[in-house]
């Protein structure tokens, strides 16, 4: 979703061709780094907003290069944006990985929890160290957004490290309560009801 949003964002500006999209796509997110996003993505993303009928095709433009085709967002374009930027964005924090393999390794005994935790937070940790020096390195007077996406990807990387100490105390209480099973369903066929 955020693509295709985005693509309606930009072509907000202005109509624009593919390679355009693109490399506005990566200036807004601060470069390829934090988000690759793939010419066949964007030209498929196209594809699919021109039949929603959120974009039309307005024409071709003939550089020293390939033949490029030039999209422009219509009003129901323009309304789709509106209402994607009047929504909050949800979370997928119940979606976790690391929840799952930690879970899958208290419930399954495959892998020591506090070596899984070990390994997780040493990779946070080097995560971090990357992202501050990336961050150090940024000039404020230029990159002031790419600044605060680094910011809240610090402070992201900073509660998930909180987080596991908080799991790292619990695991003995964790251990202790059942394991989490599912919902035992009869078996075989369902009974006949009385007339």
């Amino acid at each position: 979703m955020s693509v295709r949003n985005s693509l309606l964002g930009l072509l907000v500006q202005r109509p624009r061709h593919g390679y355009e999209l693109r490399a506005a796509f990566e200036a807004v997110v601060g470069g390829e780094a934090n988000w690759d996003v793939k010419p066949a993505q964007i030209y498929s993303t196209l594809a699919r907003l021109a039949e929603a009928g959120l974009v039309v095709e307005e024409g071709v433009a003939r550089d020293a290069g390939p033949e490029k085709r030039i999209f422009a967002i219509t009003e129901a374009g323009r309304h789709e944006l509106a209402a994607w930027f009047a929504s909050p964005v949800s979370s997928e924090h119940q979606r976790d990985e690391f929840y799952l393999k930690l879970m899958l390794s208290l419930v399954t005994g495959a892998a020591d929890p506090r070596k899984v935790i070990y390994t997780q937070r040493a990779g946070l940790y080097r995560e971090l160290h990357e992202v501050t020096a990336r961050r150090s390195g940024a000039d404020p007077r230029r990159e002031l957004a790419l600044i605060l996406l680094l910011d809240q990807v610090v402070m992201h990387l900073e509660a998930d490290l909180r987080w596991l100490d908080m799991v790292e105390q619990r695991l003995d209480d964790i251990r202790r309560q059942p394991s989490p099973e599912p919902e035992a369903k009869p078996r075989g066929r369902p009974r006949k009801a009385s007339a």
